[in-house]
C-alpha cells in the first residue's frame, strides 16, 4: 500500500490545525487546550482534526517539536560570539513569546526535571559541538561541561522573557528599552563566557 502526499488543501487545513493549536497550547497548556476551540479557530472539525494527529497529546507534541525547531533554525548559535547569540535568542522571545510559554507548558505539565525533551529528540547536538569547539579554540574561555555553558547562555536570554520571574517584555515596549537590555545581556554574557 503506498500512501499519497498530502494535497494542497489538505496541507493548507493542517497548517491552519497547528497554527490554531499553537496559539491554543501557548494559552492553555497541555490540560486547559480546548480541542473544540483548536477546530473552531482553524476552521475544520475534531474528526478531521484527530485524523490529522490522533489525539491532543500527539498535536501538542508536534506543535512543541515545531517550536523547538523553529528556535533552532531562526536563531543559530555563534559559538565564536556567544553574546550575540544571546542576544538574536531575546529578539526571537519578543517576536513569538508562544515559543517561550510552549516550552514552559512542557516543563511544568510534562518534564518537570532534567532535559526539555528526550535525548533521541533533542536539537542541541550542533549547539554543544560548536561550544566545544569554541572551547578547544579558545574563543570560550569557560570551561566545563558544553551543555552548562548552552544552559546558562540561554538562560540569561531569557531575563526578559514571558516566563521571567522579576519582568516579561513584551515587543511593543520603546526600542531603547530594548537596546539597552540588549547591551548588557552581550555585555554579561561576553564577560561570562569569552575573552
Amino acid at each position: 500500500m503506498t500512501t499519497q502526499a498530502p494535497t494542497a488543501k489538505g496541507e493548507a487545513t493542517r497548517q491552519r490545525i497547528l497554527d490554531a493549536a499553537t496559539a491554543e497550547f501557548a494559552e492553555y497548556g497541555i490540560a486547559g487546550a480546548r480541542v473544540d476551540r483548536i477546530a473552531a479557530a482553524s476552521q475544520t472539525n475534531k474528526a478531521q482534526l484527530y485524523a490529522y494527529f490522533g489525539s491532543k497529546e500527539a498535536l501538542f507534541e508536534t506543535v512543541f517539536a515545531a517550536s523547538l525547531e523553529r528556535i533552532v533554525d531562526v536563531v543559530p548559535i555563534d559559538a565564536d560570539d556567544v553574546g550575540d547569540w544571546a542576544v538574536r535568542l531575546y529578539d526571537e522571545y519578543l517576536k513569538r513569546p508562544d515559543l517561550i510559554r510552549l516550552a514552559t507548558w512542557q516543563r511544568l505539565e510534562r518534564r518537570p526535571h532534567g532535559t526539555l525533551v528526550d535525548e533521541g529528540d533533542r536539537l542541541d547536538a550542533g549547539k554543544l559541538s560548536a561550544i566545544t569547539a569554541a572551547q578547544k579554540s579558545g574563543a570560550i574561555t569557560a570551561g566545563g561541561n558544553p551543555f552548562d555553558v548552552m544552559a546558562l547562555v540561554i538562560s540569561m536570554s531569557m531575563a526578559w522573557s514571558p516566563v521571567s520571574n522579576v519582568y516579561a517584555a513584551t515587543a511593543d515596549e520603546a526600542a531603547a528599552e530594548h537596546d539597552r537590555r540588549r547591551a548588557i545581556l552581550r555585555e554579561t554574557v561576553e564577560r561570562a563566557f569569552m575573552r
